[in-house]
């Protein structure tokens, strides 16, 4: 068969294996009201196991922001077993401590009056703004952290699993949904079920106020320390004017600063409630057996005394075009943003066909923008975003040298305006379908990934969107498109984001240098490098890239040679502060 033929009988048969695709999922619900969903595999001796609370900061309201993410650092520091050299020493310290922050909380009080009358600057937690009374408190309960850190196992639930041939614990926080996941051999699924019931049934939230200042770290160096974390996070609370997704994910630093334990146990009792949480299971077990351990590990725990409450606000009609200007440490950007509809509405997957319309080198920005009008560098892109109660759809793209941002913004709405204007051809749709398939059809070749999609889809309110998402992607038409861009793509709906060089600041020279072609990707790996924290594994990836160096090619050495400068220097500044604490 020839190299032309084999693809044409790919992309036939193509369609037809993403329409067959088909999970066999198994859903039972213990009488709690916890969910399991179990795909049974064979093909390796591990098991993909997570399980995902139905809470985001969508849930949250004002005063404590950034909970649910807070809760995602809570839920890895033990329980009255795991975590700790003596639990009844444990309560102890952490009752003293809530005791001081209480004290302090007063004192706070009385700076956020001083503050509104002007008496002092900056914020109530800044250091010179503290009270005399203040610093006592806060050296008392220094004394207390000191404490608590000797009677602690530290990463204790870590240690187990890995001891016992598990690995990738992890978790994550988005607007909707909490979600914890690791991979045990199959031989210690028992294991899975005993400790993370045990999570869930005696928590013991640790180094709680401590943990706030990773938090705030974690703040600075995703949001504050990015030449455009702090505006991105204005233009998130510009687009939604409504809804509670106008508040970022790690909340707002006032709100962390002051959310007491009390509130996060309250908190914890309504949304972590088994009722509200859905655990799945892929890979090499018998699900009679898993069954039977989770009626025995899962099932004692008691079902919430009430059900979450829903949430009820919706994101009014927008009226007028917004517009975000903001001068940064970067090169210019535009992005357009529009609201859109949410995960499980029947035009969501038209929404998502047109993003692929626009995406990539082969879609229609790049074309457009970088190759005709050479307005733009790098690569542009489209995204659609669709969370649990909204969603949005956004263009975006990197200013050439020289040109005005409102060419770039007039060359994005024409691409946006073409799909509402006119119907896309055939072959181009069925291409972009195709890739949707395909895409979707990879995602369940690994246990990990189709845990984790199911958990995510379930969250959202329907895992069987994983079954039914290829024939619906499949049906969409070009009148379909069409319909739905020219309804969405309008200047009353349109939300703008322009990003200027602040004056006295320049591109770095050597990033200047290089090809346009490469500064997105360079970027990308730049913005990557910003975010290690692990100096060990950064040391083993400068190695790798080291023993690479010979067998780059030409054009691509400078893009090379740049990122790996910048990974030498980012080791070593950790290594600086290793050495600093």
């Amino acid at each position: 068969m020839s190299k032309r033929a084999g693809l044409l009988l790919v992309l036939i048969l193509l369609p037809l294996l993403a329409w067959a695709q088909k999970v066999e999922v198994r859903e039972e619900v213990l009488p709690n009201g916890m969910k399991l969903l179990m795909v049974e595999r064979h093909d390796s001796p591990t098991v993909a196991c997570g399980w995902v609370a139905k809470v985001g900061s969508v849930n949250e309201s004002p005063g404590i922001t950034g909970i649910s993410h807070l809760f995602e650092h809570m839920m890895f520091k033990g329980t009255k077993t795991i975590g700790t050299k003596d639990y009844e020493k444990d309560r102890e310290i952490l009752a003293r401590q809530d005791a001081v922050r209480a004290e302090m909380e007063k004192e706070y009080s009385l700076l956020r009056e001083k503050l509104r009358k002007g008496e002092i600057s900056g914020s109530i937690y800044d250091p010179e703004n503290a009270t005399p009374r203040l610093k006592e408190l806060k050296a008392e309960l220094e004394k207390l952290y000191a404490q608590e850190k000797e009677n602690i196992v530290k990463d204790e639930l870590d240690q187990v699993y890995t001891r016992e041939g598990a690995s990738g614990l992890n978790a994550f926080t988005t607007e909707d949904q909490t979600v914890y996941f690791v991979t045990v051999p199959a031989n210690k699924l028992e294991l899975w079920f005993w400790l993370e019931s045990d999570r869930l049934a005696n928590p013991v939230f640790r180094e709680f106020y401590s943990e706030r200042d990773v938090v705030r770290e974690e703040r600075r160096l995703r949001v504050e320390s990015t030449p455009l974390g702090k505006f991105e996070e204005q233009f998130d609370a510009m687009f939604w004017q409504s809804t509670p997704y106008h508040h970022p994910v790690i909340g707002w630093p006032a709100d962390v600063e002051s959310i007491s334990r009390k509130q996060a146990e309250a908190y914890f009792g309504t949304y972590y409630a088994p009722n509200n949480i859905t655990a799945v299971l892929v890979g090499d077990f018998d699900p009679e057996k898993a069954l039977a351990l989770a009626r025995t590990y899962f099932g004692r725990i008691p079902r919430g005394p009430q059900e979450p409450p829903e949430v009820i606000s919706e994101e009014i009609p927008q009226l007028a075009e917004k517009r975000f200007l903001a001068e940064a440490d970067t090169n210019p950007e535009v992005q357009i943003r529009f609201h859109a509809v949410p995960f499980g509405h029947k035009d969501m997957y038209a929404l998502q066909l047109a993003a692929d319309l626009l995406n990539r080198r082969t879609g229609r920005l790049y074309k457009s923008l970088v190759e005709d009008r050479k307005v733009a560098v790098g690569e542009p892109y489209a995204q659609f975003r669709p969370m649990k109660y909204a969603g949005f759809f956004e263009v975006g793209a990197e200013v050439k040298e020289g040109v005005e941002p409102a060419a770039v913004e007039a060359a994005l709405l024409a691409e946006l305006d073409r799909l509402a204007k006119e119907p896309v051809g055939e072959s181009e749709l069925q291409k972009v379908k195709n890739q949707q398939l395909a895409n979707s059809f990879r995602r369940l070749q690994t246990n990990f990934f189709l845990m984790l999609q199911l958990a995510l889809y379930d969250s959202f309110g329907n895992w069987r969107f994983i079954n039914e998402a290829p024939a619906k992607v499949q049906a969409v038409t070009a009148q379909d498109i069409q319909t739905v861009a020219a309804r969405i793509f309008t200047k009353e709906n349109r939300n703008v984001a322009i990003y200027t060089r602040k004056a006295g600041t320049a591109e770095d020279p050597e990033l200047a240098a290089l090809p346009s072609e490469l500064k997105g990707m360079v970027k990308q790996q730049l913005a990557q490098i910003e975010k290690m924290k692990d100096a060990e594994k950064l040391g083993m990836a400068i190695a790798q890239m080291q023993q690479m160096a010979a067998k780059v090619p030409p054009q691509m050495k400078p893009a090379f040679d740049f990122l790996l400068k910048k990974m030498e220097q980012r080791l070593a500044q950790l290594q600086g502060e290793g050495k600093e604490e």
